[in-house]
């Protein structure tokens, strides 16, 4: 028989506030048209992407989260001090040690919670949402603090025609707390890693170090490329329109609801396409809120969905109490979808 005393944690757990950072310096494609052979109707057309935001060297992971979670911290109704957890999904803090979090931590307030980062591209945010449920429930921490945050604009090749367009920067965090009732629903998420190259970086970080010109792409003036992301559209495209759609349907399915039932929905922002087709696939009636936050901020990877969830909030799309199904797919190949109650 165990000696070790049980937990008591929360019965469940929701989110109870939400914050989001965009730089100042909004990107329009004519900026991007620059560097590459292109047009402004052909951008539009394949991605929905009109502007984007990119951030000043000021304006940095730290800096950016700290602002997010400074509104999500307020929104909540608690003080700093009471977070018990930080968790950071970003792929753009180039610092391997020690964690962002611990850093945002302090700034923010915080007091000495546990802080961490994790690394699950634009599915991040909701792997961070699933950690913090669980240690809600488990009695770990009472509240926890949820930041995606990326500068994708450090990591984008703006001469790939590709990819020169789709990203953005900011930052987006929840504070997720203890409930009486399910307000997070089960969390349907995996991985595909024999699709992994199809979303990454370009070259390793020893191998970009090291500065062998052979192995390393070159500009148009034969000098070494910063690694950056690139991916194979096509095949990215397909598996997120026709495999997260099952995803989506699995986490209603999970949650005991139908499409009928939801308020809103919040995809991660990749492409306007994608977005209208899992709408389509799903069979959204039409009364459901769609979050189309991509074209005003690009691809902003782990920050896109609490980005767009504080704007469909902010402007009185969706209100509080609202049921949302969010899905974030990515690098990986990764995904999460879970179904939530709007703060």
């Amino acid at each position: 028989m165990s000696k070790i005393k049980p937990s008591k944690g929360a019965p469940y757990a929701r989110i109870l506030g939400v914050g989001g950072y965009r730089p100042t310096r909004v990107v329009p494609n004519e900026v991007i048209l620059e560097k590459i052979d292109s047009s402004d109707e052909w951008i539009r057309s394949r991605s929905g992407i009109a502007t984007r935001h990119w951030a000043s060297p000021e304006e940095t992971v730290t800096a950016m989260s700290v602002e997010a979670s400074g509104k999500a911290i307020a929104d909540a109704g608690i003080t700093a001090d009471q977070i018990g957890a930080v968790v950071v999904s970003t792929v753009s803090h180039f610092k391997q040690t020690p964690a962002v979090a611990t850093e945002i931590a302090d700034k923010v307030g915080a007091g000495k919670p546990a802080a961490f980062d994790i690394s699950a591209g634009c599915a991040g945010f909701g792997y961070g949402l699933t950690l913090a449920k669980g240690m809600i429930v488990e009695g770990s921490a009472e509240y926890v603090l949820v930041i995606g945050v990326e500068r994708l604009s450090d990591l984008t090749d703006l001469e790939d025609r590709a990819t020169a367009f789709l990203f953005g920067d900011g930052a987006g965090a929840v504070v997720v707390g203890p409930s009486d009732e399910p307000h997070i629903g089960p969390t349907v998420w995996g991985s595909e890693g024999d699709k992994s190259e199809t979303i990454k970086q370009t070259v390793p970080w020893n191998d970009f170090h090291l500065g062998d010109v052979s192995r390393l792409p070159l500009n148009e003036h034969g000098e070494v490329k910063f690694p950056a992301i690139t991916q194979e559209g096509q095949a990215v495209f397909r598996w997120a329109v026709f495999e997260m759609a099952k995803v989506a349907q699995q986490a209603l399915d999970a949650a005991g609801i139908s499409a009928a039932d939801l308020d809103v929905f919040i995809p991660h922002q990749a492409n306007m396409r994608i977005i209208d087709s899992m709408v389509k696939t799903l069979k959204l009636p039409e009364h459901v809120t769609v979050a189309r936050d991509v074209e005003t901020t690009g691809n902003t990877s782990a920050a896109s969905i609490p980005l767009a969830m504080e704007r469909l909030l902010a402007t009185g799309q969706a209100k509080s109490g609202d049921t949302a199904l969010v899905i974030g797919f990515g690098a990986g190949l990764v995904y999460a979808a879970t179904v939530v109650t709007l703060p």
